[in-house]
């Protein structure tokens, strides 16, 4: 009897997602006759069992489209707001799973997807889940589709900023998307030519950048072009934020831990607005008039590169060929030009985060890009 799989896309949007879902079910229709539907927005559709019925049709000309066909949300299946409550609705998303007589559920997403989609398997679910994000934070996979597009998105920003920066002998502050992990940003920032690049995983000292910025100045460059990951602090704020999350990790008792998680909460909340303060002190302690351009969710926006389309395909098709196999309960990692299904148990929780001796952070010390430390 052929297998019938559902794909539901979670999380935040990004380049690629329509070309994974393309790839997923035209090889499982194609090749393994296979039936597919797809749920929509994300968990809360298999919560709420609104389904889409995949097929060649609906599958066709989509390669090329940003975004995802299926919609997504940010919902949690332990942790959903339902009316006025937040609730744990995963035993009704396992009852919907049974109700289509699902053989296998697909979860195309980042980070929260991969820890979301394992509280389904532990709850007895066939799950497979493909790693998507612009951040390329996800663990145990080389790459995730949707970053290279954003990559070139926030790379071609940094170009153009340039030509302004340059007439205007100003400051431009660059925000790039990146809470955690600042892989977008230090490729940007390198590819784009900054002068100066910020990321969560090197703390940063406000009178070092701003001397990295009068040192051009000196030698005749009366610009400069500053790139910085959203989650990019000072040493001073990474040094709270660790002690903060010290403490959580130590507190015994629930109050303890209530209290400890709401300095982390305040102290997020106080990072807010940092590149904008980050602007200001340039240019009092530069002299130099400051610009902040913030590209927010113009980086997940738009037609997927070429090399995100490859990906994506690949991931997809290699996943219908596992469902065939019968592999389940693990994420379709890409290694090398290959692929290689890892437990989710290993990537569930986990956090791809740039190494200070990675060959991209070595290539931007080479050739003089201030890295704040």
């Amino acid at each position: 009897m052929p297998k019938s799989i559902g794909i539901l896309t979670a999380g935040g949007d990004s380049p690629g997602l329509n070309a994974a879902i393309r790839g997923i079910g035209k090889a499982a229709i194609g090749r393994y006759d296979m039936q597919v539907i797809g749920f929509r927005d994300g968990f809360r559709g298999l919560m709420e069992n609104r389904i889409l019925r995949l097929d060649s049709r609906s599958l066709s000309g989509i390669l090329t489209v940003g975004g995802t066909i299926l919609g997504t949300s940010r919902d949690k299946p332990h942790r959903m707001p339902v009316g006025n409550r937040v609730m744990d609705m995963t035993d009704v998303m396992v009852d919907n799973y049974h109700r289509h007589h699902l053989d296998v559920l697909v979860c195309l997403g980042g980070g929260g997807t991969q820890k979301n989609a394992l509280r389904l398997k532990q709850k007895g679910l066939n799950i497979i889940t493909l790693p998507k994000t612009i951040d390329n934070d996800v663990a145990m996979t080389d790459v995730t589709f949707g970053f290279d597009t954003a990559l070139s998105i926030a790379t071609e920003a940094i170009d153009r900023l340039h030509s302004t920066a340059h007439s205007h002998h100003r400051i431009i502050v660059v925000e790039v998307m990146g809470h955690r992990a600042g892989w977008l940003a230090l490729g940007a920032g390198i590819a784009g030519g900054a002068d100066v690049i910020l990321i969560p995983e090197i703390p940063y000292d406000v009178e070092i950048v701003a001397e990295a910025v009068r040192r051009r100045s000196r030698h005749g460059s009366n610009f400069s072009i500053v790139a910085v990951a959203e989650g990019a602090m000072t040493k001073e704020e990474a040094k709270a934020l660790a002690e903060a999350e010290e403490q959580r990790r130590q507190a015994k008792d629930k109050a303890s831990k209530q209290k400890a998680k709401e300095q982390l909460e305040a102290l997020w909340s106080q990072h807010k607005g940092s590149t904008l303060r980050l602007a200001q002190q340039l240019e009092e302690l530069t002299g130099l008039e400051s610009r902040l351009t913030i590209l927010g969710h113009l980086q997940r926006g738009g037609t997927p590169s070429a090399a995100d389309r490859l990906l994506a395909t690949r991931l997809g098709s290699a996943c219908a060929e596992l469902i065939h196999q019968g592999v389940c309960g693990v994420m379709v990692a890409a290694r090398g030009d290959g692929v290689e299904p890892v437990p989710l148990e290993e990537v569930a929780g986990k956090r791809k985060l740039v190494p200070l001796d990675h060959p991209w952070v070595e290539a931007a010390r080479a050739v003089g890009t201030c890295l704040g430390d």
